[in-house]
């Protein structure tokens, strides 16, 4: 699309929205099930797209993207009623006679920018929460997941007119020209270094933004840990998407006099979930492009692979990889690795981890193994991240009763369920004030009688 006809689509979008024909909301519960039926019928097509892109298969496309984003609509259906709903606060006495609530409010005419790693969940899962909020929404899907932003595009066509929601499709003149406008509120999932430009952006316009980064995400396993649970988790959590995830763990800290059961482990794991040649298996995915697959391959390092470390460059495929003895200074450990590697560092005692962990930027999600309640207090209280799990791996961001969301270089807000209704909406807080009763201390001229009426309900 050119810039003009971008622009003129975001000015029927607001118009729209000023028109009030979001507002009700039985008007945005009709076209969440209509999305909903839409997405249904067209199963299928999501998951051949999900395959042309990345290389799923149509199982991990139902259980990652298609019903995840199924179980977010079906949220919605039950609660928008009740969320969209004025609710009401304890008012002050010295507010007498008045009722004080807050009422939630759409933004207006939003804009969601979506990554290429779970390209349908990414995208829709944002448009149902903004849409049940009330907004008008421009979708601009990652140009790297080509043959999903194309059905995304026919279903939100097929659900919605352009002017309550639409897909720009496109690369970076795209997103720069729809950077370039004011939008009410801009959603953005994607890396920190593109994160940056957009949140620049947006504060040429005083924009409110919603970051959903990543980060290096550390998986901590001690002395405690049901080893061989933990193992399988952790593969599970780490190569699904062949480590596309931006809540994968990152990398292993394991306590060290564990460390040789523990790769042992993690090794039969890997061979049961994936075979012996996961290059083989036509259910395993791909890394999404050739300069992906060359960052990732620059990052294995020969002499320090234990397990796996093979690739295919005529596939872009790269087999589950574990890297031991690696210390913080090696090239994997210098960025996000958003790949099937899988780092192991040791550690002795929890005060280094501690020290090392608040060197370094905050990340997305952090995993803890261990059966010590202390400890999980204890790590869960002083360790800084966006979210995570104790025993388990990347599960806390598939429940729409929880936000999801990062903090200082991971991101910030939160989405899902409540809170990302509430990410798309204002909530205004409101004082609505009787006309049958009007105390007059608060009026000049003061006096001393009135300052004491004053103290004592001001207290």
């Amino acid at each position: 699309m050119t810039e003009k006809e971008i622009k003129d689509l975001k000015n029927r979008q607001e118009h729209y929205f000023l028109s009030g024909a979001t507002l009700p909301v039985s008007f945005r519960i009709q076209r969440l099930k209509k999305l909903y039926r839409t997405i249904q019928k067209r199963e299928k097509e999501i998951a051949l797209a999900l395959q042309t892109d990345l290389g799923k298969n149509e199982t991990e496309s139902y259980l990652c993207e298609i019903g995840l984003t199924l179980s977010e609509i079906a949220y919605f259906l039950r609660h928008t009623h009740k969320l969209a709903a004025e609710h009401r606060v304890f008012t002050p006495i010295a507010h007498f006679a008045a009722k004080s609530f807050h009422k939630p409010s759409p933004y207006g005419n939003v804009l969601i920018m979506s990554p290429w790693n779970y390209p349908f969940l990414l995208t829709i899962d944002p448009l149902v929460d903004a849409i049940a909020a009330g907004n008008t929404v421009i979708l601009k899907p990652s140009a790297y997941s080509p043959a999903t932003s194309e059905i995304i595009k026919k279903i939100v066509e097929e659900v919605f007119p352009p002017e309550h929601a639409a897909v720009i499709p496109g690369g970076r003149k795209e997103n720069a020209g729809l950077l370039k406008l004011k939008f009410d509120l801009i959603f953005f999932t994607g890396s920190q270094q593109v994160g940056k430009e957009v949140l620049r952006s947006a504060a040429e316009t005083i924009t409110p933004t919603i970051l959903e980064l990543g980060g290096k995400s550390p998986c901590i396993v001690d002395e405690t840990a049901n080893i061989r649970l933990a193992a399988k988790r952790i593969v599970f959590g780490k190569f699904l998407n062949c480590g596309q995830t931006c809540v994968a763990p990152d990398y292993i800290l394991c306590q060290e006099q564990i460390k040789k059961e523990f790769l042992r482990e993690l090794f039969l794991q890997i061979q049961k979930q994936y075979g012996k040649n996961p290059l083989r298996d036509p259910d395993y995915g791909k890394i999404v492009n050739r300069k992906h697959f060359d960052r990732l391959s620059r990052l294995i390092d020969p002499q320090k692979t234990v397990f796996g470390g093979k690739g295919n460059p005529e596939t872009q495929q790269i087999e589950p990889t574990v890297m031991d003895r690696v210390d913080w200074n090696d090239a994997v450990m210098q960025e996000e690795i958003f790949g099937p590697i899988l780092p192991v560092l040791t550690f002795r005692s929890f005060d280094e981890i501690y020290s090392q962990l608040a060197e370094r930027p905050k990340p997305l999600a952090l995993y803890l193994f261990s059966e010590n309640k202390k400890r999980i207090r204890e790590v869960t209280e002083r360790c800084r991240y966006g979210g995570g799990c104790v025993n388990d791996t990347i599960i806390h961001l598939a429940t729409a009763e929880m936000g999801f969301g990062g903090v200082g270089e991971s991101g910030m807000g939160a989405y899902h369920g409540k809170e990302g209704f509430y990410a798309f909406s204002h909530r205004k807080s409101i004082v609505e004030k009787k006309t049958w009763l009007d105390l007059p201390i608060r009026y000049r001229p003061y006096s001393k009688r009135n300052q004491k009426l004053l103290r004592l309900f001001l207290k």
